[in-house]
């Protein structure tokens, strides 16, 4: 059995109730089983991270610090995390001191 790690960000911590978890998966598990478990443990996920069963384009999926598919194997102690994109804010308001010579 393989162990995996998956750290969660933002929303998808606040509806899992936790930054982190562990979940094992068989040997030649793939990602795509990885999340399967961590959703059968937190099904309050499925709806922010699937798109009618397809995993939602505004969520970002790394394996090891890296971007990552669904089909790509995992490795005992892999550390998965899912994060929703980061956004907000405004433009900046130019300060007339800065942008005009004078």
């Amino acid at each position: 059995m393989t162990t995996v790690r998956w750290r969660l960000f933002a929303d998808l911590a606040e509806v899992a109730g936790e930054r982190e978890t562990a979940v094992t998966v068989a040997d030649d598990a793939t990602v795509e089983d990885a999340l399967d478990a961590l959703l059968d443990n937190h099904d309050g996920l499925r709806t922010r991270v699937f798109d009618d069963g397809v995993l939602a384009d505004h969520v970002n999926l790394l394996r090891n610090g890296a971007d990552t598919s669904l089909s790509e194997t995992v490795s005992d102690g892999d550390e998965l995390a899912l994060f929703p994109p980061v956004s907000g804010g405004r433009a900046p308001t130019p300060n007339p001191d800065r942008t005009e010579r004078r």
